[in-house]
């Protein structure tokens, strides 16, 4: 990927305005990366389309930062639909989630982030929405309160979610169709931060791409955050060129390791590895112990530190492998960790 030429992206290609929305690609065909879900989604689209039928309801899941929202925004656009966004700790009450329903026309997408944290309540009110498309309503109260069925227009509710686990069961079942997104290859990332700098006006080159996109932990959300910081770093200390030199020194004031790890991951590993051996400590633990909340580390820090090898989980809680006192240069006792399960 090194051998790639330089490209130097003219300053005066696009205007920078609104340039966090022109940042997400707008159709299947701009998408990089998940070639899977997306062939998948593709086929998806184009036979709702064929019997102009709405889409089917849709879940993504997976580690946060790799384009769940944009596969949202993606299918109203391909569907030509509008799209209503919400997440689920923002409707709190059934009546909340009433009132989106009933402004939804035929077609629309209903798009709820985070959609395992929806309350008992509020689920209650969508499972019938998504199967049988209508909304049973009560009006009145004690002996004269009475039921009325509302229909719906056919819509499609997209959920996005970190947690699979922690949706209910009845509620995954009404999705008709589930993906998961993984983390992005190198050339991937590499690919939306050359097409991310020609939105932001910024000159690159080569290795210097290379230099962010192995540091952006396979995420797109992470890449573009680097590569935003690095601009920084290049127009008041450098010549305003992202080259190799300037994305090193930028990403290690930053704090971020060739691998990608930056200050809260170095701190749960060596948290594992300096306070309690290596481990085995619980999540709770480590989260006390370091003062960050336990969701994060576990929605956040462990999938990547497990992708790459540094951390196992057993029963007995969370274990710091050979791998990561390696990168950490720590000495290594054997002593300290115990079987795997």
């Amino acid at each position: 990927m090194t051998d790639k030429p330089d490209r130097a992206v003219d300053p005066k290609s696009k205007p920078d305005d609104r340039v966090d929305n022109a940042l997400r690609p707008e159709k299947l065909r701009d998408l990089i990366g998940q070639d899977q879900v997306k062939e998948n989604l593709d086929i998806l689209i184009q036979a709702a389309r064929q019997r102009e039928e709405a889409l089917d309801h849709v879940l993504f899941y997976g580690p946060p930062g790799l384009g769940k929202t944009t596969l949202a925004h993606i299918l109203a656009n391909e569907m030509e639909v509008n799209i209503k966004v919400t997440s689920g700790p923002a409707i709190e009450r059934s009546g909340d989630l009433a009132a989106i329903l009933t402004n939804l026309r035929a077609g629309d997408i209903l798009f709820i982030d985070e959609i395992h944290r929806l309350g008992r309540a509020v689920e209650e009110v969508l499972y019938p929405a998504m199967e049988d498309f209508s909304l049973d309503i009560v009006i009145g109260k004690g002996p004269s309160a009475r039921s009325i069925r509302l229909k719906l227009p056919r819509f499609t509710v997209v959920g996005a979610t970190t947690r699979l686990a922690l949706v209910t069961a009845p509620l995954r079942a009404r999705f008709g169709a589930v993906y998961r997104l993984d983390y992005y290859d190198h050339t991937a990332i590499e690919t939306i931060l050359y097409r991310a700098a020609g939105m932001l006006r910024v000159s690159v080159e080569a290795k210097g791409v290379v230099e962010i996109a192995r540091r952006a932990r396979g995420t797109p959300r992470v890449a573009l955050r680097l590569l935003r910081r690095v601009r920084d770093f290049a127009q008041v200390r450098g010549n305003g060129i992202i080259n190799a030199g300037v994305s090193r020194e930028a990403l290690d004031l930053l704090a971020v390791d060739p691998l990608g790890l930056d200050d809260v991951d170095r701190r749960v590993l060596k948290a594992i590895i300096e306070k309690y051996g290596g481990g085995p400590v619980g999540l709770n633990t480590i989260a006390a112990t370091i003062s960050e909340e336990a969701d994060t580390i576990m929605d956040v820090v462990e999938p990547y530190l497990l992708q790459l090898g540094f951390l196992d989980r057993t029963p007995q809680g969370r274990v710091a492998t050979r791998s990561a006192y390696e990168h950490l240069a720590l000495p290594f006792k054997a002593g300290n960790q115990p079987k795997l399960l």
